[in-house]
């Protein structure tokens, strides 16, 4: 099971979020986890790819035009994977990734 933090400035872009993109957002981790869980690659259907001007940051796109970026982390549990989550929004956030 991947391990995860986030950073203060992902928790105050969430409070921002409505309740329906917190839950497509609930619903596109869910995903993202289970894809980790297994081994594999995320399913193309999240979008997670590089952020062109962010060094080791990803975007993972949970609606038409919210994203989320992250980057991964040193595991804390042997053969798990830690994801920092550091921004989540709209587009627009890749701009500050």
């Amino acid at each position: 099971m991947p391990t995860y933090l986030r950073l203060p400035r992902f928790d105050r872009d969430y409070a921002t979020l409505t309740s329906d993109q917190r839950r497509a957002f609930r619903r596109a981790v869910a995903r993202f986890v289970e894809d980790l869980n297994a081994g594999r690659s995320p399913r193309p259907g999240l979008r997670v790819k590089a952020v062109q001007r962010g060094s080791g940051v990803f975007e993972l796109t949970w609606a038409p035009d919210g994203r989320a970026t992250f980057q991964y982390g040193e595991s804390l549990r042997a053969g798990d994977v830690h994801v920092i989550w550091r921004r989540i929004g709209t587009h627009a956030i890749l701009d500050e990734a």
